[in-house]
């Protein structure tokens, strides 16, 4: 059997990204805590067939292995900039492109990033309802951080810290009870 692993998927396109590099340290965070594998991509990873592709099916050799690593992942981050105060596009289409039930039953941290505190329910209005038509299990805590909670890059904020460290002990609790087979996969 393989390692359980935790994928992250941040929907920024652009680099160097504070969005990455915020869901990239969820991802290593969890990993560390719970002894999974990580891997983290963003939409410049997926590559130029996001645009075009209508189905899954359309996506090229550069996108479908993070496609097959995003829904085999034990647990997912997601996270995306605030952009006229949703996800973006493209983080969106690319959701898009999977079967509904795919994602069902899966743990998915999520996250966002912004320019300030008004964007803050981004989580809760935007990404929250887009997983729960998934039927994902979207971790009870989800983190908003702004431009002001990092430096050069880096997250700073004690705040944020803090209620990262709480997301992070919630995906402990549900990988012990997934395999104790309280919570089901469908």
């Amino acid at each position: 059997m393989s390692n359980p692993t935790v994928v992250g998927f941040s929907g920024n396109i652009t680099r160097p990204s504070k969005t990455r590099a915020f869901v990239d340290f969820v991802v290593r965070e969890i990993a560390a805590r719970h002894g999974l594998s990580a891997s983290t991509y963003d939409i410049e990873d997926i590559g130029p067939s996001l645009g075009t592709a209508r189905w899954a099916r359309d996506l090229d050799s550069q996108a479908q292995p993070i496609l097959a690593e995003i829904l085999a992942a034990d647990v997912l981050v997601v996270g995306s900039p605030t952009y006229k105060g949703s996800y973006t596009g493209l983080f969106k289409h690319f959701f898009d492109l999977i079967d509904p039930a795919a994602l069902r039953g899966k743990p998915i941290l999520l996250t966002a990033t912004g320019g300030g505190e008004r964007h803050a329910l981004i989580v809760e209005h935007q990404l929250r309802p887009l997983f729960g038509f998934f039927e994902a299990f979207a971790l009870p805590t989800a983190v908003y951080a702004t431009d002001k909670d990092f430096t050069d890059g880096v997250l700073h904020s004690e705040a944020i810290l803090r209620r990262v460290a709480q997301a992070v002990d919630e995906v402990g609790f549900v990988l012990a009870n997934r395999s104790a087979g309280r919570i089901a996969a469908e």
